[in-house]
């Protein structure tokens, strides 16, 4: 719900009426996972995606119907053969989606995501009740269950930004771009200003240590040590060290990561904890500007969250239906 959470929020401020509609489940090669949305209003709008375009006409027609009849329903899409291209799927998927009128449970949904808060929504797939759990959700990701889909709402991942260089400009943007709440901290305030950093959550003057130190961090988020001097370097990497954030990347040279590792290791950190630095830090794109070297990074990010093969899809071994783009 997080993807549509902007516009979903505007539209209803405006006094739209809106359908949601959510993949609730998947075979094959479906181009979109468990859990995405799309939201339509009654006066043609359209946000979010649950295809990536090729049935999203039909679900347009479906949530104007689920709008004026003021109920909720599930379609299902995909394709045997080549006949059906125009009224399927395209890459040979098949997948379940739930339309639904927007609920005062979904109401609520977009307040507990404005306050960070954890809650699960719950809808049933035979009769469209939407209900919203508040207490304890307790697991991680969407899934169906005896006709209820379930679905969780989390706080976004987090991605730390310690060092407010040129780099980190293109950064933050793109990681707020992928969802992340973005803290960038520096100890010098000459470079963390809110001018440099317009899209950050959060500017923190402090040394990274720390800043570090009086932040929850959990797996799912994202340290960037971006500094490249060891008096910030260090204390920032023992700081990330000593939490079980996802991610931990370190700018410089192999020379100087190697001197970094070295220097870890002579305090006593081991080599499973040295393991999780990734430096030099990101995904070698080729491109040598601050632009190319941050979205390497925000794909070496997206790698590791999501375990991926970091290779090309026309290169890499294996059909996986998540390859999909529909």
């Amino acid at each position: 719900m997080r993807e549509v959470q902007a516009e979903l929020a505007a539209w209803l401020a405006e006094g739209e009426q809106v359908a949601i509609a959510t993949v609730v489940e998947t075979w094959g090669s479906s181009p979109r996972p468990v859990g995405s949305h799309m939201i339509v209003s009654a006066s043609g709008k359209m946000a979010g995606s649950v295809s990536n375009g090729c049935i999203e006409g039909d679900v347009f027609v479906a949530s104007q119907e689920v709008i004026s009849q003021g109920r909720g329903r599930l379609l299902e899409f995909g394709v045997a053969d080549d006949v059906a291209f125009g009224a399927g799927l395209a890459c040979g998927g098949h997948i379940e989606l739930f339309v639904s009128p927007i609920e005062a449970a979904h109401v609520r949904a977009l307040e507990v995501l404005t306050a960070g808060q954890r809650a699960l929504l719950r809808t049933n797939l035979d009769s469209g009740e939407v209900v919203l759990a508040e207490q304890d959700p307790g697991f991680e990701l969407p899934r169906s269950l005896d006709r209820w889909f379930e679905e969780p709402l989390l706080p976004p991942a987090q991605m730390v930004i310690v060092g407010a260089i040129h780099i980190a400009i293109p950064l933050h943007h793109l990681a707020k771009l992928m969802g992340y709440g973005v803290s960038v901290v520096d100890a010098r305030a000459q470079f963390a200003t809110a001018e440099r950093f317009p899209a950050a959550d959060r500017i923190v003057v402090r040394w990274p240590d720390e800043a570090l130190a009086e932040m929850s961090i959990a797996r799912s988020d994202a340290v960037v040590i971006l500094t490249h001097d060891p008096k910030f370097d260090l204390p920032a990497l023992r700081s990330a060290l000593a939490t079980q954030v996802g991610y931990i990347g370190a700018i410089g040279s192999r020379k100087t990561s190697a001197n970094r590792l070295r220097a870890l290791k002579a305090e006593g950190f081991s080599s499973g904890d040295l393991a999780r630095i990734h430096g030099p830090i990101g995904l070698d794109l080729g491109g040598r500007d601050a632009e190319s070297t941050a979205l390497g990074i925000m794909a070496e990010v997206i790698a590791v969250r999501y375990g991926g093969r970091a290779k090309s899809l026309s290169s890499a071994p294996g059909p996986r239906s998540e390859d999909a783009v529909g």
